[in-house]
């Protein structure tokens, strides 16, 4: 079989790691403006930028365009690279601002700091200086780099890129998996990570493969294959899963948030229209801007207001029989919990409209602790959503009051 054959049908377009970049830019940019003193999301926020850079101008139609608009062939073999470069300094400064943290300014972090800044800074000018010395006359949009392998100061130049690539790879790489196996990550981070950790390792096998390719044309062998077949769809591949990585733990969690406060708005709709009830058929206010956010916080105010509006007819000593009933039946601590506080609420509500008098007035002075029944509104709606399950809790304690001898 041929490799180059079968490394063409792997063919990723760049153009896909760059729309995946993005899409990871634009989800990170409103954070990176409004913290813009946080050096990790700016650190961020500059390695995106340099990401897509590097697959836009790494393109062959934009190499083509590129030499064709300056007139000078193969101009942008230094351009890729100095972007390849930059983009090795973001990720160190990255890991530099993550590893130290925000609030860091020790002597140490500064010399780091200023020695990532430099060297690869100083690469990219050292880069130009190469490229200016060499003789590369003829255009070469995909092998570039074999074709040339053995050309003076070209050659050079491209083992300076690949080095610091290569060094910038590992390192990262090394830290990111340290970060890994720290305890006190959530699982949306954790999974950042591991997507990020992959995604820099496989840096580490497009390196592997130009220098393969290279160092095979000095030797007078012929494996371009590794560079123009096997290295740009692992390069693609790897974009695609850094830009996961650094998407999955901003949208993960976000999500997750917005679920968790949907579910307890829904959680909550049995109760809130149980309580719709005390109020005389009240209900909440829509807004139709009102962030999901919100609307949970507002019916939990009315539900609770709406209890201790009702807290006066609760009978404690229902609650208790009704509590034991529960566990008489099998239900566990929490439930049985849940489902007493459900009988004694609509108790009281049957009680208050048996009355149809004032609060005051027809309820007893003493005012039992409704703070339990307050914390736990969640789980009492969720037990209204099963009436058998309340009706036989009911049932039961009337059972086993009607079973307790009377006092003489």
């Amino acid at each position: 079989m041929n490799p180059s054959r079968f490394f063409a049908g792997l063919y990723i377009s760049f153009w896909i790691p760059t729309a995946v970049l993005t899409a990871a830019l634009a989800i990170k940019l409103p954070s990176i403006v409004k913290l813009w003193k946080d050096p990790l999301l700016r650190a961020v926020g500059g390695l995106l930028v340099l990401a897509c850079g590097v697959f836009v101008f790494a393109a062959p139609a934009t190499i083509a365009w590129t030499n064709g608009v300056t007139g000078v062939p193969n101009i942008a073999a230094p351009l890729v690279y100095s972007l390849i470069t930059a983009f090795c300094g973001a990720c160190l400064l990255m890991i530099t601002a993550w590893r130290n943290g925000i609030s860091d300014r020790s002597g140490a972090t500064r010399r780091a700091t200023r020695w990532v800044v430099t060297v690869y800074a100083s690469v990219i000018v050292a880069l130009w200086v190469l490229f200016a010395l060499a003789d590369v006359p003829v255009e070469r949009i995909r092998d570039l780099d074999t074709y040339y392998a053995n050309t003076p100061f070209m050659r050079e130049e491209i083992v300076l890129y690949l080095l610091a690539h290569t060094a910038a790879a590992l390192i990262t790489s090394k830290l990111i998996w340290n970060w890994i196996r720290t305890g006190g990550l959530d699982v949306w981070l954790r999974g950042g990570l591991k997507f990020l950790g992959v995604g820099y390792a496989m840096n580490l096998l497009y390196d592997g493969s130009k220098f393969s390719a290279v160092v095979a044309r000095w030797t007078g062998h012929d494996l371009d294959w590794l560079s123009t077949g096997l290295a740009p769809p692992v390069a693609s591949l790897s974009a695609i899963l850094i830009a996961v990585g650094f998407i999955l733990p901003h949208t993960g969690q976000y999500l997750h948030r917005r679920v968790r406060t949907r579910l307890g708005h829904w959680h909550l709709r049995p109760l809130y229209r149980l309580m719709g009830t005390v109020t005389g058929g009240g209900r909440v206010p829509f807004r139709l801007r009102a962030s999901p956010e919100l609307r949970l916080t507002r019916r939990e105010t009315f539900i609770r207001d709406a209890l201790l509006h009702l807290s006066r007819f609760i009978d404690e000593d229902l609650r208790r029989k009704a509590y034991d009933a529960a566990l008489g039946l099998g239900f566990e601590d929490g439930r049985a919990g849940a489902l007493a506080h459900a009988v004694t609420i609509q108790d009281a509500i049957a009680t208050r409209q048996r009355t149809r008098q004032d609060d005051d007035a027809a309820a007893s002075l003493d005012t039992p602790d409704t703070e339990n029944l307050l914390a736990e509104i969640d789980a009492v709606s969720r037990a209204l959503r099963h009436p058998a399950d309340i009706r036989a809790v009911r049932e039961a304690a009337a059972v086993a009051a009607q079973s307790v001898p009377a006092s003489p």
